[in-house]
């Protein structure tokens, strides 16, 4: 972060302030966690332009931790001018023209994403040409934390040069001034969690700059992921952990599982209620490439058939919702399960049969009982797959399903609000033992490596070597956020979870226009924990401001979506305070029209781990005030909500967009 731009701005004072005070300041922001106990010394040429200080901090302090490692100071010195160019190019907008002139000319070769060639770094830093292959050779793996969290994802991590946020409108820079109930969709990494994806991508580093083989040293960081979720979740040694960018990802992993189980039959999937799960999980059901890019970076077609998946694989979907939109009885809906698993196996095919726990607005089915119920009856007659991406359950739930001989998706990026594209797959022991015989499908190498299965799984020896860095850095990011949520004894858990509820019913109710979505009970195996029966998601719909006989449309509501999360007080400079306020939540779920035909938009609230845990820039709070404090800023959510369809027309004609930081603190860094 520039320290023009940094949160700690406004105390960094004007460009004749001390330069120990401006570095004192920028040592505070989130980016610089990890140095805070490093001392490095600048010339006092770098404390001449204040906006670029920061800049020539971070090349220090990258450099310095890893020459206090063993690594030569000349390779040390290069790895770390990526780092910084990374850093300051981030950013370089918000730079004067002057500040940008004076920036060392090696800045834009050593931010580019494939490296120059050995000749151009010899060019720009004297080094043994050993040193230099080495940083040519795993040039993809050095970098900021931020920039390396986007990758191993598809076109849906990527930043938005305009707004600095992705596709999911968040980023993986802390952004600790926005108001942040979005882990029903994704959020944004907090400092806990950008600490510890940093820790690990310098471990990396160090790694890599000793001469580690790339494939090794990576591996071995996946490795540590699929060691980390195995402890917090408490899995066995017969069970085992696959890790996958996202959940979409895992239900084509999952689909995989049933090519090994020796069975020459065709597959039917069931699936609960997709269009409440992820757009791709029907195509990915299916064995079908569900975007137009793969997490490893392919190009491919979208809906066409995924290498060596079986053709004849079908599905079948159960709605939890009537055409209305009001929620099926659950009688009804186990009934329509139950006869399409039995006509799947009376037909000759190997059943996949889902769960989902929970869906985008809070809804589970079939409980666990009945999934006991059915394993019951059929026995291993067919696979049963836990859709639990939403992760707002406890691991000893998570332990019951593996029980069941049920394979369990689960991400770190929904409630324990890690970065967005983290998944996994928990293999009961019976399917973990597929692993050990036959082939994956081959088109599975575009979406995975070898490093993401465990070492014993030789049905992956047709994958590419390595491993997804992304991916286990994001994944680093959300076990910092698991632990300190486990950590929470679990009646703590349930009371901030009923506060979040009560906050939530009441400011829905005092906004005229918006109508709580009511989700049934959550019906849970009874030893689970009170917080895990819940309601966490708060669903509401919104009624049109110029017509007001219908609700808001999907379009609609993502305008809404948008703009809540876009700093408005240059709109609407009459209640610039509340205009200003940066608000994320989960993205809109399109829904049957109360009245009438076609869709609405629903908006979505929820609670994430961080809210139990505590939201690291609130530290200083004691545990009422922050609750207080994150209880109010709900409040606001609702508020500005009801700002912006007071003031419909003027919005929907300016069509703001959102952006990383508040509008007023961009113009102050423009200014410095």
């Amino acid at each position: 972060m520039l320290v023009a731009s940094s949160r700690a701005a406004s105390h960094i004072g004007s460009h004749a302030a001390s330069g120990a005070m401006q570095e004192t300041a920028i040592r505070q922001a989130p980016e610089f966690a990890v140095f805070r106990r490093i001392a490095a010394e600048l010339p006092e040429t770098a404390y001449a332009r204040p906006a670029l200080l920061a800049f020539h901090l971070r090349h220090a302090l990258e450099a310095r931790f890893l020459t206090a490692r063993g690594i030569a100071p000349a390779l040390a010195e290069a790895a770390a001018a990526r780092v910084a160019a990374q850093f300051v190019l981030a950013e370089a907008g918000l730079l004067s023209d002057s500040d940008r002139a004076a920036l060392p000319g090696w800045v834009r070769v050593m931010a580019a994403e494939v490296s120059p060639g050995l000749g151009v770094i010899a060019q720009n830093f004297i080094m043994a040409p050993a040193e230099a292959e080495c940083l040519h050779n795993c040039w993809q793996y050095l970098g900021t934390a931020e920039a390396l969290l986007e990758t191993g994802g598809d076109i849906r991590l990527a930043r938005d040069p305009k707004t600095a946020l992705n596709g999911y409108g968040c980023s993986h820079r802390p952004r600790p001034w926005a108001v942040t109930f979005a882990s029903s969709t994704a959020s944004s990494c907090s400092e806990r969690g950008y600490v510890a994806a940093d820790q690990a991508r310098l471990s990396a580093t160090v790694a890599l700059l000793r001469g580690t083989a790339p494939d090794r040293a990576i591996g071995t960081t996946v490795a540590a992921v699929r060691r980390g979720i195995t402890k917090a979740f408490g899995i066995s040694a017969a069970q085992r952990v696959i890790l996958a960018a996202s959940g979409t990802d895992t239900e084509l992993l999952a689909l995989a599982l049933t090519h090994l189980a020796g069975r020459d039959q065709p597959v039917l999937n069931i699936l609960i209620a997709p269009e409440e799960t992820g757009r791709g999980v029907p195509l990915a059901a299916k064995g079908r490439h569900f975007a137009v890019d793969t997490a490893l970076g392919h190009d491919v077609t979208c809906e066409a058939p995924v290498t060596g998946f079986r053709p004849d694989t079908s599905t079948a979907a159960i709605a939890l919702r009537e055409i209305s939109g009001a929620v099926r009885p659950v009688a009804v809906v186990e009934a329509e399960i139950e006869a399409a698993l039995a006509a799947g196996i009376a037909a000759g095919q190997f059943v996949i049969l889902h769960g989902l726990d929970l869906s985008k607005t809070g809804l589970l089915a079939p409980s666990p009982a009945f999934l006991a119920h059915l394993r019951g009856i059929y026995g291993a007659a067919f696979d049963i797959v836990v859709d639990a991406c939403q992760a707002r359950l406890s691991p000893a739930a998570i332990r019951a399903y593996l029980a069941l001989d049920a394979v369990v998706l689960i991400t770190g990026s929904k409630f324990f609000t890690g970065p967005p594209f983290a998944g996994a797959a928990l293999l009961p022991a019976t399917v973990a033992a597929r692993l050990r015989s036959g082939t994956l499908p081959e088109g599975l190498a575009a979406y995975f490596n070898r490093a993401e299965f465990p070492p014993d799984a030789t049905c992956a020896a047709n994958l590419p070597e390595g491993g997804n860095y992304g991916l286990a850095l994001r994944w680093q990011a959300a076990l910092a956020e698991i632990k300190a949520v486990l950590r929470t004894a679990p009646a703590r858990r349930a009371a901030i979870i009923q506060g979040f509820g009560a906050v939530a019913r009441q400011a829905i109710a005092a906004e005229p226009g918006l109508t709580l979505l009511e989700a049934p009970p959550i019906i849970r195996m009874a030893t689970d924990e009170e917080w895990e029966r819940l309601p966490s998601i708060f669903t509401f719909s919104l009624q049109a401001p110029l017509a007001p006989e219908r609700c808001l449309t999907p379009i609609e509501s993502r305008n809404v979506y948008m703009w809540l999360n876009t700093d408005l007080s240059a709109l609407l400079p009459e209640d610039a305070v509340l205009a200003a306020r940066i608000c994320h939540i989960g993205q809109p779920v399109p829904l049957a029209q109360p009245v009438g035909e076609g869709q609405m938009g629903a908006l979505r609230v929820s609670a994430g781990a961080r809210l139990i845990s505590g939201e690291p820039s609130h530290r200083a709070l004691g545990p009422k005030a922050r609750l207080a404090r994150e209880f109010a800023d709900l409040a606001t959510v609702f508020e500005k909500i009801g700002l912006i369809l007071r003031h419909w027309e003027m919005l929907a004609a300016a069509n703001p967009a959102p952006a990383y930081r508040p509008a007023r603190t961009r113009e102050k860094a423009s200014v410095q």
